[in-house]
Order: structure tokens, then sequence, then C-alpha cells
């Protein structure tokens, strides 16, 4: 461990000293990033910071000897890194690089380098050249905004080292972890560089370099080795731990492909531009992007070190919970016409299904899978070890019961004609209703059938409760992630709610909801003294009138919005003189029904005796 530390210090430094030489080179060459209509930075930025990476990777590997370790894997990066750096001078066209990816994918399984998760070599021979292609190509696309490509580098390559050192394997996991250190501290080096706003881009040539080895790093040379014992660790730990890079391609493939774009072009419809797009700042998009890594990276080393079917759990709870988010950042259109000015200007316009019957589909399927996990984790919570797989057959026989009780029960009571975007108090009583029905149901079923006389009653129970908080989760889960990116915007017109009662809450759902008009809810302010400091709809009471005057008064927020209707207009009329002084804007919230009336020479008659309700109030029309 010392001496992989040392490793990586003298990396690091050598990667501080050769990113800024770098930096100095390509902007003397004038090799620089131009700003463009489907790139994010909007100033020139020097390239060839992935010039450093590579001297730094490939001068320690030089340098420790590596080179005599792990040849085949070196030889094919350098050759990678040259393609980059070609691509970053005269730029390549995408099918010569993809070409040049495939040749180098075919020389690492020429020399035995395979995934070995299946048994089938021609099978597992093919998904080895599309995961390595596919890998190196992942980490290209993620290069799309200050610092997320270098953090989630680092993130993967803790989690492969951490893999590395438990699961052991000699002199060859000694080598790769050799790489790993080498590789991680030049791209920290990097980093320091990177962060927003970033004074140098590392290019395709690194880009390129950290994908391809990455991806080379998760192959197994010859035959499946016992470091890796059974299929579902030898799968999972790798796909989890890049799980984001997976993520973003994914994403934008899919995206791209549905809206009739090639996926090879660039664009601003990453997820990182999705999440700046809803209101997070690049920082806190980036940060956002690591934290998800870092989770992915922590789930996939755990297969090894932890109960695997607990494991199991975790990953795919994880897993259906990165699908929710793709489902909701998939909802912001970015190719309606001007890409820069949907997102600079945060227009976020939800992609609507143009037939209902999709949405609902989905819906079922995520209900399965959701109804399938709960039943599961509660055979794992009222039964371990021994017990479990004694009870393991009496599980895999009632399951479908399970299913086929809770998803009609959810049909019955309408769980699938709710809307998740307003989800709210009385859509958690009816998935209640349903979780209820569906357990009640199934275990009627159970009990009347001769089949399963000593099935535990306590699994239902636990089922059930576990189906309300998985389902219930998922449908809020839409407005839990506005609310949580609401909480995190730095940018925007800052407004202060004045009543912290029921048209406050309604004011802030109003205010957030507006996608034309970027707001940022800086908290509430009220006139009972009780409620300051209290919390309401998640925002802070910042004080009474007089806190109010002195956020106007030193102009810390931009618009004013009354609430209260038990506020006076003479209050009212001051506070807007005040704020006219400022030039801070003030608003009225308003809410209340209006009855309409027709002309009445547009009435149509009324049935003798009855009176039409649409007629003036306190005047019955006289029948014809």
């Amino acid at each position: 461990m010392r001496q992989l530390l040392l490793v990586f210090v003298a990396a690091l430094a050598a990667s501080l000293a050769l990113v800024p030489a770098c930096r100095a080179v390509s902007r003397w060459l004038g090799r620089v990033a131009q700003p463009r209509e489907d790139r994010w930075h909007t100033r020139p930025v020097a390239l060839f910071g992935g010039v450093a990476i590579g001297l730094t990777l490939f001068g320690g590997a030089l340098g420790t000897g590596l080179h005599r370790e792990l040849p085949v894997v070196l030889a094919c990066a350098a050759v990678t890194f040259a393609v980059g750096l070609v691509d970053d001078l005269f730029s390549l066209k995408p099918s010569t690089k993809l070409v040049v990816q495939l040749t180098l994918a075919c020389v690492l399984v020429f020399f035995g380098y395979r995934l070995n998760w299946l048994h089938s070599i021609t099978l597992d021979t093919f998904l080895t050249l599309v995961w390595v292609v596919g890998m190196t190509n992942a980490f290209n696309l993620l290069d799309n905004m200050d610092g997320l490509c270098a953090g989630i580098a680092l993130v993967v390559g803790v989690a492969f080292i951490a893999d590395f050192a438990q699961a052991g394997g000699g002199a060859a996991s000694a080598a790769e972890t050799r790489y790993l250190a080498i590789l991680l501290g030049a791209t920290l080096g990097f980093l320091v560089y990177n962060f927003h706003p970033a004074s140098i881009f590392m290019g395709d040539s690194g880009s390129l370099l950290l994908g391809f080895s990455f991806a080379a790093l998760t192959l197994s040379a010859g035959p499946d080795t016992t470091a890796k014992s059974n299929v579902l660790s030898i799968v999972a730990a790798p796909v989890l731990v890049l799980l984001i890079p997976i993520f973003d391609t994914t994403l934008v493939t899919v995206s791209r492909m549905l809206s009739g774009r090639s996926a090879s072009v660039g664009g601003r419809d990453h997820s990182s531009h999705r999440l700046v797009a809803i209101g997070l700042s690049e920082r806190a998009a980036v940060a956002v992007l690591w934290l998800l890594a870092a989770i992915g990276g922590l789930i996939g080393v755990a297969f090894r070190h932890v109960s695997q079917s607990w494991a199991i759990l975790v990953a795919i709870s994880f897993l259906i919970a990165m699908v929710l988010i793709a489902v909701y950042l998939a909802r912001i259109r970015v190719y309606e016409g001007d890409d820069a000015r949907v997102l600079r200007e945060g227009v976020v316009t939800p992609l609507v299904a143009d037939f209902m019957y999709k949405r609902r589909v989905a819906e079922v399927l995520l209900d399965f899978c959701l109804v399938s996990l709960a039943y599961y984790a509660a055979y794992r919570l009222r039964f371990e070890g021994e017990d479990f797989a004694k009870q393991f057959d009496s599980l895999r026989i009632t399951l479908p019961i399970v299913l086929a009780a809770q998803l009609v029960a959810f049909f019955a009571v309408g769980v699938y004609r709710g809307v998740w975007r307003y989800f709210g108090l009385n859509d958690a009583v009816v998935v209640v209703k349903g979780a209820l029905a569906g357990t009640t149901a199934a275990l009627m079923v159970i009990i009347f059938s001769p089949r399963f006389i000593s099935y535990s009653r306590t699994v239902l129970a636990i089922d059930g409760l576990l189906v309300i908080g998985l389902v219930t989760l998922s449908r809020a889960s839409f407005r839990l992630i506005g609310e949580f990116v609401q909480g995190q915007r730095h940018e925007g017109r800052r407004a202060v709610v004045y009543g912290a009662g029921d048209g406050g809450a309604l004011a802030v759902r109003e205010l957030i909801s507006r996608q034309n008009d970027a707001t940022r809810v800086v908290g509430f302010i009220d006139d009972d003294p009780r409620k300051t400091g209290s919390r309401v709809a998640g925002y802070r009471v910042l004080g009474d009138l007089s806190a109010l005057t002195q956020l106007v008064k030193s102009r810390s927020v931009d618009r004013v919005v009354i609430s209260s209707p038990a506020i006076t207009d003479e209050r009212v009329t001051e506070l807007a003189r005040l704020c006219a002084e400022q030039g801070v804007a003030i608003a009225r919230l308003r809410v209340g029904l209006e009855e309409l009336d027709l002309p009445a020479a547009e009435r149509p008659a009324a049935p003798a005796g009855k009176s039409l309700p649409f007629a003036p109030r306190g005047r019955t029309p006289r029948p014809r």
C-alpha cells in the first residue's frame, strides 16, 4: 500500500506540472476548443489536457516496469491515446475512430482478454468487443462539462482499486492496481485545472484513454479466474461501478435516435446538461453525477463483501431509482428550436407521450418489479440463512399469486389513473388501499389453498408495508426531484413570499412551476412571530414585516409575492411604494372562483319551475 501511495503521489506531481505546460503549448499552437452551438463552453479553452494524462501514465508505466507486466493493455492504450490526439488536432471521422477501437478490442481478445460473463466463448467474445468499444466511447461522451469526466474517472478508479484489493489475484492484480494508481494521479492532477470554470480540456486523447483503460481492466486474461467466482458478481461489479457512463450514453443515444438525430454528433442533451436545464448550477450538476457514481461504485464493491442477497436488493433498488431519474430527465425537451436557447434560458418543456397507454404500460412494468422486489425483501427480513433457503420454494410458488393480486388491486382502485407530477396525499391513500386490497386477496388465496399449510402470514404483512413504501416513493419521485432541484437552485430571480399559510404554499408551487421564468424562493415572511424560524413547504420563515423591509432595502430579493388575503390594502400600497423605490418587483396571488353568465339574448330556455345554473345571483329567469 505504501508503494502504491508513492506511485500515486509521483503521478499526481508529474501531472500537476505537465498540465500547465500542455495548456501553454495548446494556446501557442492555436489548438483550443472554440465555442459552438453543440458545445457547452462559451469561451475558447485550451486542449491537450489528455496529453498530460497520457504522458504521466506512460512515463509512470516505464518507470515502474509496468510495460513488462501489462504489455498488451499498455500498447493498445497508447494507440487509443494517439488516435484521440490526432482527432484533437485534425478531427477524424467517427467511423475512422470506430474502426481503430474495434481493431484494438480484437487485439485484446486475440491475446486472451475477455469478460468471462458467458459460458459461450463466441458470445462472450462478441460481448467483450461491444463492451470495450462502448465503454471507450461512453467516457468520450461523458466529457461534456467541466470536471465531469475526470471526476467520474476518479470515482471509478477508486472503486476498481478497492475491488482488486478485496479480490487478490497475485501479480496480475498488483500490476492492474499500479496502473490505476498512476492513472488516478494523472487524472487528479488534470482535474485541479478542469474544475469549473475550466482552463483546459482533456480532449479525445484523454477521454478515450480513460474509457479504454477502464474497459480493459475489467477483462481477465485466459479462462475465468478464482477472483470471479460466479456470474452475478462478474457482471454486477463492473456494471455498477461504471453505471454513470453507461447511464449517460444510453440516455443520449436513445433520445437522439427517437428524435431522428445521429448518436455520433455532439449536442447539449447529456444528463449533465439536463440537470442544468432544470435549475442546478454546473458544479451542482457535476456533483450530483459524482455522488451517483460513488453510490454505484460502493454497491459494486459490496458484492464481494456483504451478503450477496442483500447486495442484490440494494443494487436493484438503485437501478430502479436510476431509471426513474432517466425518465425525469428525458421529459426535458432539448431538441425544439435552438438548443442553446432552450438550455441557457431554462426553458423546460415536458415531453408528453403521444399515447397515454404507453405510460400506463411502463407503470405496470415498474410495479411488477417493485412488488417482486418487496416480496423477496419480505422473505429476507422474515427468514435468514438456512431458514431462507428452506422457504425459497414457498417464495417461488407464491410470487405469481402475490403479483397478480397486487397488480389487479392497483388497477381496480385506480392507481394507474394518477399523474406522477401532481402526486399528493389523496394519491398516496389510493396506493395504500390498493396495497391492502392486494395483500388481503393474496392472503385469502394462499390460506384457503391446501398447498400452503405452513405459510408465514408475517411475510405478507411485511410485504404490504414494503409495497406501500416503494410504490408511493416511486410515484412521488418526480415531485421529490423537482423540490430537490428547486432547493439547490442558485440562479434566477430571488423571491420572498409574504404570508406563510396555505396561500404561501400555493404561491411557492406557482413560482417553481413557471418554466419560462426561473425563480429561486428565498423564504417566507409572516406577521405571526411564532412562525419565525419554522419551515413551510420546505422554506424557512425569515421574520416579520421588518425583516421584509430590510430584505427589500438591501436588495437581497428581486420579487415580493403577497399570498395572504388578510394583508390590508394600505400595507400592500406601502410595500408597493417601497419596492418601486428599490427596483424590486411585487405581485399578489389571487385565487378564487368567478361566476360565469351569458347575455340575456343567448340564454336557452329553462324547464318549467327550474332556474338556469348560470343565471345571475339573486335572479331566477321566468320560464317562457
